[in-house]
């Protein structure tokens, strides 16, 4: 006789589809607030982060008695403008984040910079040339000198260092085409006039006449127009913040390029003086209608300045594009600039951060500034600028707590 075979016990095609569904379904609901615990992770971090750069300005002003100066360092009686390339010098171009690397805990590559170096990024020693024009026959043969050469020097190890303390978590961007990046950029006030060159003169000065010499006429229109925290190639010190530390932004932040065509951190080039003849919002327009967050892939419309100069693509960088912002814009707002990254221009405050983007007050607390801060009139340039000193400034709550010395009554919790 043949027994019966027993019934083996399972899952039914049925049964096993909804215990999927159910996975799915519970995987849906707690993705997002993974991701949630994740950013608030990261945006902690950030301000960690930021809080010791507050400390470290701090640390720095009771050492030396000064703020560091952004657009500090050496300059070279052969290059002819400071907006050239130089390999012996770094023509006045270094930002307010080389001189705070030994107090954010980078002595290490504070050693590199203020003594010659004898290597190059490529292990050459001594270092090869780059091919920065007249100026390398100066070095040739010869070590980088102290305090390194121009800040678009890739051949310069430190210069493409990416120093994690000046990196936000929450900012993908890394690697070429960028140097060593930087999420934190310095408070250059409300105007956006001379900020690239301060009141040297530029292009560059008469035959005979250093790099660095100020030039009279433009020392008159810098006054006016340096309203910030920090001021182009000039000391600044905490007694000069006449409004009072916990009133003035010193810092914010800015989200670096990923090359895909983000207003907020690739600048549009746009004509000379545009600075002066146009108002923080005239680029507002020229975003793609489809994804506002973008410039209009229509170059008749929209030309952005080149892939390598992307918002804060140069940690060791001077200018507005790679380490500095104004409180003109709202935060996450579309940037412009004068011709090219060189120049000065409407440069925002950004993050990767939903809704708003850290500042770090002169005092150095950290505050939480929204995209919907109110910042007056945006249409506001022309006459403005650096033809109204000490004058209330027109994009209001977000342009006062840019201002140092505007007696400007900050009565508003932020």
């Amino acid at each position: 006789m043949f027994s019966k075979r027993e019934k083996r016990a399972g899952f039914t095609l049925v049964e096993l589809l909804v215990v999927i569904a159910i996975i799915g379904v519970l995987v849906g609901l707690l993705l997002p607030a993974v991701q949630a615990a994740r950013e608030a992770a990261r945006r902690m971090s950030c301000s960690n982060n930021f809080k010791q750069i507050g400390l470290a300005i701090h640390n720095y002003h009771s050492a030396y008695k000064m703020l560091p100066i952004s657009g500090g360092g050496t300059t070279d009686p052969v290059t002819t403008a400071n907006w050239r390339p130089s390999e012996t010098s770094n023509n006045g171009k270094l930002s307010w984040l080389v001189g705070l690397t030994p107090f954010i805990e980078q002595q290490a590559i504070w050693e590199q910079i203020s003594n010659p170096m004898n290597v190059d990024a490529l292990g050459n020693s001594p270092p090869g040339p780059s091919g920065n024009a007249n100026v390398q026959a100066l070095r040739s043969g010869a070590n980088f000198s102290p305090m390194g050469p121009s800040p678009d020097e890739i051949l310069y190890t430190p210069w493409a260092t990416q120093i994690p303390a000046l990196r936000c978590p929450s900012d993908p961007g890394t690697g070429l085409p960028s140097l060593g990046r930087t999420n934190y950029a310095a408070s250059y006030g409300d105007s956006a006039e001379r900020a690239h060159h301060g009141a040297w003169y530029n292009p560059g000065p008469p035959a005979g006449v250093p790099i660095g010499t100020v030039n009279p006429a433009l020392a008159e229109e810098f006054r006016s127009a340096a309203r910030g925290f920090f001021t182009v190639h000039e000391k600044r010190r905490f007694r000069d913040i006449l409004d009072g530390l916990s009133n003035t932004i010193a810092a914010g932040e800015i989200a670096t390029d990923l090359g895909d065509s983000d207003a907020r951190t690739i600048a549009l080039s746009r004509g000379w003086s545009f600075v002066r003849n146009f108002p923080p919002n005239d680029c507002d327009n020229l975003t793609d209608p489809l994804r506002p967050q973008f410039w209009n892939p229509d170059p008749a419309i929209a030309t952005p300045v080149g892939s390598v100069d992307g918002r804060g693509f140069r940690w060791a960088d001077h200018l507005p594009n790679f380490s500095g912002f104004f409180t003109a814009q709202p935060p996450n707002s579309p940037i412009c600039s004068e011709q090219n990254a060189g120049l000065s221009g409407w440069y925002s405050a950004s993050s990767r951060h939903q809704g708003g983007v850290h500042v770090l007050m002169g005092d150095g607390a950290i505050k939480f500034i929204t995209d919907s801060v109110e910042a007056g009139d945006q249409s506001a340039g022309g006459v403005y600028k650096w033809r109204n000193p000490g004058g209330e400034s027109p994009y209001g709550f977000w342009g006062a707590l840019g201002t140092r010395a505007s007696k400007e009554v900050i009565d508003e919790e932020f």
